[in-house]
């Protein structure tokens, strides 16, 4: 592996492999105390502390999309959707209860953002069932128009 080289195809899916993991293995901790720790309630009354709109709405869907959103990263599925959800997710968490305190306050949630638009941009990689879903298609499309 050469430092100056463009990385090769399997390079780059073990890295966005890694990318995944990493990232999702943050937002499942999140996502299990917001669900399985504070509960619906408590993660309410929390984001109505906070100001966030329709927190008994947005508190709950919040916990539920990390957790298990967590969960289809790791093994990549729906990568591209549930990176964009995490994007949000954290552009709402920059925005709505971080940014008046400053960068120092908000860097993993800008570092959780940038990753998750990352893998929004670039999908899941090969190793990933997006990947075994995606050549299965394209199989089956193959096939239809050699019939």
């Amino acid at each position: 592996m050469s430092l100056f080289r463009s990385p090769s195809p399997r390079q780059q899916s073990l890295g966005l492999a890694a990318l995944r993991i990493a990232v999702a293995a943050v937002f499942i901790n999140h996502g299990w105390q917001k669900l399985f720790v504070y509960g619906f309630a408590g993660v309410t009354g929390a984001f109505a502390h906070m100001g966030v709109p329709l927190p008994g709405f947005t508190g709950p869907l919040i916990g539920v999309l990390e957790f298990f959103g967590s969960i289809a990263l790791i093994i990549g599925l729906l990568t591209r959707p549930i990176a964009l959800l995490f994007a949000f997710d954290m552009l709402g968490a920059i925005l709505l209860v971080q940014l008046k305190n400053g960068f120092s306050h908000y860097e993993l949630e800008f570092l959780l953002f940038g990753s998750s638009l990352a893998l929004f941009l670039t999908g899941a990689g090969s190793f990933s069932v997006d990947s075994l879903l995606a050549a299965r298609k394209e199989k089956n499309t193959a096939n239809q128009i050699a019939s």
